[in-house]
């Protein structure tokens, strides 16, 4: 949300590559000197940063204050700017699929306080594994539910009748949670073949165990991963090697309901933005420490945060977090964004602890040497060279960075050279995920927005309280091109949008989008895009040396002349967790030359992939020949 002024930069070691050393000193130079750190980038930058003026404090952007970018109605970009015709990607089906008869719900409608606006977020599994992705819809709270004086708002289990619709059945799964809800983070922590739901919340969280019969049961507490105060988006995924899933949880802002403005502790600076009064926050606010617990294997989990070296002790205001190898050294390395303060990038070290390269990888900072206000990751290798990029959506007033992935952890903003920089800046993003939507075997990007200054709209600011969905096209691995936002589409629909997953809700071979709007109905954007192009799934089942849903598992599918990475991940997402299928677009190819897993025991095999157009399953270690998939149905 509001950007912080830059902090001070920790220590790093010294045992790091020459590229490594050079790329933290020009942070550490950016982040001590304003005027160097105005520099970067300047002549690709000056027609976007026209008129900017320098930020100010509190409560202010990132980057200036932008003129107000407008359509040809005088709307701005971030409501409007849609076109009359042109490819048509996504339809809201959400009412004809049963999904309005349920609403979020956070906080006051005026939105007086930081807890008001965050939002929550949004899962998609199979909860009773019949082969059909189901919904997992979080759900916010508000103060006087809390002290008992109104109904709690209820999160929502949608089941997948496999016609198009879902079928509201929390109540019997027992996955209401009644609590101020943020985040839900999937994984089968205990090894059973069923996926469990992390549920991150204002206040206790909950860890809601598959019971294998269509219910929950909530074992946080027995687990010993309740927590309290206030969580965020948290990932599953095994660090140590030991074939069971551990769980790290970013914490938000140590927050007080009883005084949420913080009343004299708060200078006045950090309560507006562009000189106009908003709810205080995050800076100014005390951060809340973040935990990883590791799995100890009997459903209980111990904090090893300060023995792993992962414990926050900045009190920076994480929102999202991702275990992924970016280094490629099979070891699962860990994400995090942080609100208005400097990303963390942790590299597992393989014995148990992490070692913090924010700085020196380049993902602490943008290009600018600024923090920026960090809501949510997208993790792909967008170009097709075996590399981990990341996206992140920040604030209003700043563009979003996509950083290029150099090899060795060493990785570049190149926003404005992919051309995504200048449309993203009016917007304040929070899901996002990266998606072959028109299955050409090219991974795009997806996101979602929406503002957190109730009078957004009342403003000149360029900007909206409800902002449509973004949608870029990969060129190749070169570049970026908007889809354009077609009236009456998915694409134009202006929302309060929080969380964001994506997955094949219809067994169909598309990649279709779940958004969790605050204070709204949810957005379910079916794919409905003309391609013809070919794709393959797959569904892994890990063996006795890896977490049984495969999660930290690497995919390298080789066709149409192409290698394509997918990695199996919980997280990342604003809060949410998308499909855990591995997809792949292969355009025209009608074959697959060859797959190769990379199993989290460290095994590594090679598959023939007997047919296309088709969900197939893989289970380590038993054999290297797909049979024809028989258990996942097709709907078309």
């Amino acid at each position: 949300m509001a950007d912080a002024e830059p902090a001070f930069v920790q220590p790093v070691t010294m045992a790091m590559s020459s590229a490594r050393s050079l790329r933290l000193s020009l942070a550490l130079l950016a982040v001590c000197s304003p005027l160097l750190a105005q520099t970067p980038l300047e002549s690709q930058k000056q027609s976007a940063q026209e008129g900017a003026q320098a930020p100010g404090h509190g409560g202010s952007g990132t980057a200036g204050i932008f003129p107000p970018v407008l359509d040809s109605a005088k709307r701005p970009i971030t409501a409007g700017g849609t076109v009359k015709t042109g490819p048509i990607v996504f339809a809201d089906i959400a009412q004809k699929a049963g999904l309005t008869s349920w609403h979020h719900t956070m906080g006051s409608p005026e939105k007086r306080y930081i807890i008001d606006t965050l939002g929550s977020g949004v899962a998609l599994l199979d909860y009773d594994n019949d082969g059909w992705l189901d919904i997992y819809l979080v759900n916010g709270s508000t103060a006087p539910a809390l002290a008992g004086k109104q109904p709690s708002p209820h999160a929502a289990l949608f089941h997948n009748n496999h016609d198009g619709t879902f079928t509201d059945v929390t109540a019997k799964a027992g996955v209401a949670n009644d609590r101020w809800g943020i985040g839900v983070a999937v994984g089968d922590y205990d090894n059973d073949g069923w996926p469990d739901l992390y549920v991150t919340n204002f206040g206790g969280n909950r860890l809601f165990h598959n019971n294998h019969d269509g219910t929950f049961t909530d074992v946080a507490v027995k687990a010993g991963v309740a927590l309290g105060n206030w969580s965020t988006g948290a990932t599953w995924g095994d660090y140590d090697g030991d074939g069971k899933l551990d769980l790290f949880v970013p914490g938000y802002v140590h927050y007080d309901l009883k005084n949420q403005s913080g009343d004299a502790t708060v200078p006045l600076t950090f309560c507006q933005y562009r000189g106009v009064k908003t709810m205080c926050g995050p800076r100014g606010l005390p951060g809340e420490s973040d935990h990883l617990f590791h799995n100890n294997g009997d459903g209980t989990f111990t904090d090893v945060s300060e023995k792993a070296g992962v414990s926050d002790k900045s009190g920076y205001y994480g929102l999202a977090s991702v275990f992924i190898d970016v280094n490629n050294d099979g070891r699962a390395d860990l994400l995090v964004a942080n609100d208005s303060t400097p990303n963390y990038l942790y590299l597992n070290q393989g014995n148990g602890t992490f070692e913090d390269v924010s700085y020196a990888s380049g993902y602490a900072l943008n290009k600018d040497g600024r923090e920026t206000a960090s809501m949510g990751i997208a993790v792909a290798d967008y170009r097709n060279n075996g590399l981990i990029d990341i996206y992140n959506t920040t604030f209003s007033d700043d563009y979003k960075p996509l950083y290029r992935n150099d090899g060795d952890a060493n990785f570049t903003d190149i926003s404005y050279e992919t051309h995504i920089s200048e449309l993203t800046i009016p917007f304040l993003g929070w899901g996002t995920a990266f998606l072959d939507y028109d299955n050409d075997g090219w991974r795009d990007l997806l996101e979602v927005n929406g503002h957190v200054y109730r009078n957004a709209d009342t403003n000149n600011w360029g900007t909206t309280w409800a902002q449509r969905p973004l949608l870029f096209h990969n060129v190749a691995g070169k570049s970026f091109d908007t889809v354009p936002a077609v009236e009456g589409t998915g694409l134009a629909a202006a929302m309060t949008s929080r969380g964001l997953a994506v997955g094949d809700l219809f067994n169909d071979g598309r990649t279709d989008a779940v958004i969790n709007n605050l204070d709204a109905a949810p957005a379910l954007l079916r794919n409905v895009d003309n391609d013809k192009h070919h794709w393959v799934a797959f569904r892994l089942t890990g063996g006795p040396k890896s977490p049984r849903d495969a999660i930290g598992a690497t995919l390298y599918l080789t066709a149409n002349g192409m290698r394509q990475r997918a990695d199996i991940f919980s997280g990342g997402s604003f809060a949410s967790t998308s499909d855990m299928r591995p997809h792949f677009g292969l355009g025209s190819a009608t074959t697959v030359e060859k797959l190769e897993v990379h199993w989290p025991s460290g095994l590594r095999e090679q598959f023939a992939v007997p047919t296309i157009d088709q969900f197939q399953s893989i289970t380590e270690g038993k054999g290297t020949e797909i049979a024809k998939p028989t258990t996942v149905p097709d709907s078309k």
